[in-house]
Formats: C-alpha cells, sequence, structure tokens
C-alpha cells in the first residue's frame, strides 16, 4: 500500500495558544557507533550516548523528533569539535530553530604500557562534546575524566611508616580557539596533563615490578585534591589555545566515610598581564 506523506496531518506543525516557547526540546540517550579522531591512530570508532535538542518557538505545537535521528545518522561518520558545527546548522535548518543543542557521550580507549615490564592493556576514559548553537553565537566544549592515584601528603608526614592512599578521578572540560587538527585539543592532551599532575597515574595492567614502582611513585609524590587541580590549572593555563576550563578533582577516599574535592574554573582574560 502506497502512502502519500503529503495527505497525512503534520500535526507538530500545528499552532499551539498558549503561548510558551520550550527552551530545550529534542531526544536523549540514543545509543549508536560513532568515530572520533585518535592522535596516535588517526580514527576510533566508539559507542556514544548522544542528546540533541532545539528551542522551539511559541507557536509551534511540537517539534520533528525523527528528524534529530536523521541528521545524527548523517553525521556519525566522524563526530568531533571540528565537525559538530555543520550538525548543528542542520539541526536549526531542519527543524526551523533559533538554537540548537547537542551533547556527545562516549568511552575512549588508549593503549598503555606498563612502567617496568611493559605488559601493555586498554584504559577507558569518559568523554564528552557538548555543542550549541544560539543566537549569540557557537559553544563548543570538550571534556575527559581521567583515573588517577594519589597520597595524603598529610598522613605520609604524620605516620610512622606508610601513608594512605587512594583512587582519583581529574575531570577537566575545555573551550580552545582555532579549528582544524592542527589547533585541535587531543583527549590525549588532557589525559596526560591529568596523569603529571596526579601522585601516579593508573594502569590497565600491572605486575610486581610495576605495582612495587608505581606504589613508590605515588610515595614520591604526594598530592591533596588541591594540589592537583592546581597543578592541572597550572598546565592548562599555561596552554594558548585554551580559552575556558573547569579542573574538577575527587578523591574516593580510603581511610574516610566520605571523599574530597577541589574545583577551579577560569577564562582566559583578554589582557595577557592579568592571567
Amino acid at each position: 500500500m502506497v502512502i502519500d506523506a503529503e495527505e497525512l496531518t503534520d500535526v507538530q506543525n500545528l499552532e499551539d495558544s498558549r503561548g510558551i516557547a520550550i527552551d530545550k526540546v529534542g531526544i536523549s540517550d540514543s545509543c549508536c557507533p560513532i568515530t572520533v579522531l585518535d592522535r596516535n591512530n588517526g580514527r576510533q570508532v566508539v559507542k556514544a550516548t548522544v542528546s540533541m535538542s532545539v528551542g522551539l518557538a511559541h507557536k509551534f505545537k511540537g517539534t520533528h523528533m525523527s528528524r534529530f535521528s536523521e541528521i545524527l545518522n548523517q553525521h556519525r561518520d566522524e563526530m568531533t569539535l571540528n565537525t559538530l558545527p555543520e550538525l548543528l546548522e542542520d539541526l536549526r535548518v531542519r527543524l526551523e530553530a533559533e538554537s540548537a543543542q547537542v551533547e556527545v557521550c562516549f568511552t575512549y580507549f588508549l593503549e598503555r604500557s606498563a612502567p617496568v615490564t611493559g605488559v601493555t592493556g586498554k584504559m577507558d576514559y569518559e568523554c564528552t562534546f557538548k555543542g550549541a548553537s544560539e543566537p549569540g553565537g557557537k559553544d563548543f566544549i570538550l571534556g575527559v575524566t581521567i583515573p588517577v592515584a594519589s597520597l595524603c601528603p598529610c598522613s605520609k608526614e604524620i605516620s610512622a611508616y606508610g601513608a594512605h592512599n587512594q583512587r582519583g578521578d581529574v575531570s577537566i572540560e575545555v573551550r580552545w580557539e582555532g579549528q582544524g587538527e592542527e589547533n585541535l585539543v587531543w583527549i590525549e592532551d588532557l589525559v596526560e596533563i591529568a596523569e603529571r599532575s596526579a601522585s601516579a597515574p593508573l594502569y590497565p595492567v600491572l605486575k610486581r615490578p610495576d605495582e612495587k614502582y608505581v606504589t613508590e611513585q605515588a610515595y614520591d609524590n604526594p598530592k591533596f585534591v588541591e594540589d592537583i587541580v592546581r597543578d592541572v590549572s597550572q598546565e592548562l593555563k599555561a596552554d594558548s589555545r585554551v580559552t575556558w576550563f573547569k579542573a574538577h578533582v575527587k578523591n574516593f577516599e580510603s581511610i574516610h566515610n566520605h571523599n574530597a574535592f577541589a574545583q577551579v574554573e577560569w577564562t582566559r582574560p583578554d589582557d595577557p598581564q592579568d592571567s
């Protein structure tokens, strides 16, 4: 049976009489494979969870939900902060909206080698791309959460032997200037900054010689959450590409019934001397 779409009532386009515009309406928790840039291997296919929305004018009863999935499928071959502007523009045009937003959450894998034995494994990092196209301009943010190890300086100072240590998360979000891969802030860049700022990195596989090395590395490099977030901030401020960042460090405390956190948010000033 052939159905003529022109004969079907488009309910979404009917007028709404309540006079209330909707800030965001769209789809969330849509799972699909996407391709992201990989600094070492060129490309990496990952499973992503995507949310997409637009602003809905007060006169329209609803938006066309199927168009979100259509646009997502058209752009999944490469999704980076360099390609999100085209996706957002497609959303605005196809859905006749003044504003559009997208958030992409995915797990990114890096091959890591143990520090002594060199045994390799895949380490996972939770990442986000956030993009928005509003009447006032466009906005793009890269976010990465990096698991690390920290050792308490106070515990080391006051204890006759040993010191309490724990895993933690360093979550970094950045905005930057410039387009193209030559100006790109890579996921790997943020991983390296976080790991340099912690007491020690984490690894997917460790043999006994590696465990000895990492334990002693952390003991020789004690850090509070305050130390870690300040060291992360110092490196990000020194990167001329970065125009804004938010760094959030959380320790999953091993001897307290709570966690500890520290956060810094920073915007590059117009006058470089103020930074």
